[in-house]
């Protein structure tokens, strides 16, 4: 039966990707100095311009997505006969993935017929981007709904997601932060690391004194805790610091070579909540990996 792979913007996909594989987005909507906006098209997006507003205390607000929202989103889908696998951004950190899942439950009432399928996928970003490509390399691969949902399950609780922020105060403020301790990075100027813990929240693991050693700290992590890198994307994503993002892929693979690195710019949304010049790096680990 065919499906129709969906996922939302802060899966922070290229447009070019999206279109190529055929996945449908839902967009997330922000505020920036009190206008909403979104942003669907990464082509046309200027990050620079963008992160330079806020780094210049231009006010962001995000807004959750209601469930009939999403209901209306997905029945474009089964009304024309389709399936719908949709891939979410992560439960610790938004409300979404829950307003998806009662428009989808309305959505089972009336279309019976129809399977709907939700995953979690406990991050944000290219923590949720590759496991949407991962979906769509298995779809092409002739795997059922089914099983896609399974496999996906398992691969998002292995996704590490770890990341370096310039300024807590943007985790802090919207509320994104789970451990208080990180509270003392900020303080002491000193950078902060940052993961996405078992249950998909963010948490501060470890500080470093200055940039060029917190980037170095992401590549070790990569160079412990990667597993197969030569059959894998592995993921950076920055909010306008490309020179950054360019000395992390070099450190990668330097360590362990993989399939191929997803370079992307932050979206607005998440990108609000992290702040300027954040560097992050996701990448497939063992079982226990988002634990480590």
């Amino acid at each position: 039966m065919s499906f129709k792979i969906l996922t939302d913007t802060s899966a922070n996909l290229p447009t070019p990707l999206l279109k190529e594989n055929k996945i449908g987005v839902i967009p997330f909507y922000y505020s920036i100095d009190g206008v909403e906006h979104t942003c669907l098209d990464t082509e046309s997006f200027d990050g620079k311009e963008y992160y330079d507003r806020i780094r210049k205390r231009a006010r962001v607000t995000t807004s959750q997505i209601n469930p009939q929202i999403y209901a209306d989103f997905m029945e474009e889908y089964l009304k024309a006969g389709e399936d719908v696998l949709y891939i979410s951004m992560s439960s610790g950190i938004s409300g979404s993935f829950n307003s998806a899942q009662i428009g989808a439950q309305m959505l089972r009432e009336k279309y019976p017929e129809r399977d709907i399928r939700l995953v979690d996928t406990l991050g944000a970003s290219l923590g949720e981007g590759i496991p949407v490509l991962k979906a769509v390399e298995w779809k092409n691969q002739g795997l059922v709904l089914a099983e896609v949902e399974r496999r996906l399950n398992d691969l998002c609780k292995r996704m590490y997601q770890i990341f370096s922020v310039d300024d807590l105060n943007h985790l802090r403020r919207t509320g994104r932060l789970s451990n208080a301790a990180a509270i003392v990075g900020m303080v002491l100027q000193i950078k902060p690391l940052l993961k996405g813990n078992e249950m998909g929240q963010i948490v501060c693991i470890a500080k470093e004194r200055g940039r060029k050693k917190a980037i170095q700290a992401l590549a070790k992590r990569y160079a412990d805790f990667v597993v197969d890198p030569s059959r894998q994307i592995v993921g950076i994503a920055h909010a306008d610091c490309q020179a950054d993002a360019d000395y992390l892929a070099d450190l990668l693979r330097e360590a362990a070579p993989p399939r191929e690195i997803l370079t992307v710019m932050y979206e607005p949304v998440t990108g609000s909540h992290v702040g300027p010049d954040t560097l992050a790096l996701f990448f497939v680990g063992g079982e226990d990996v988002r634990s480590k």
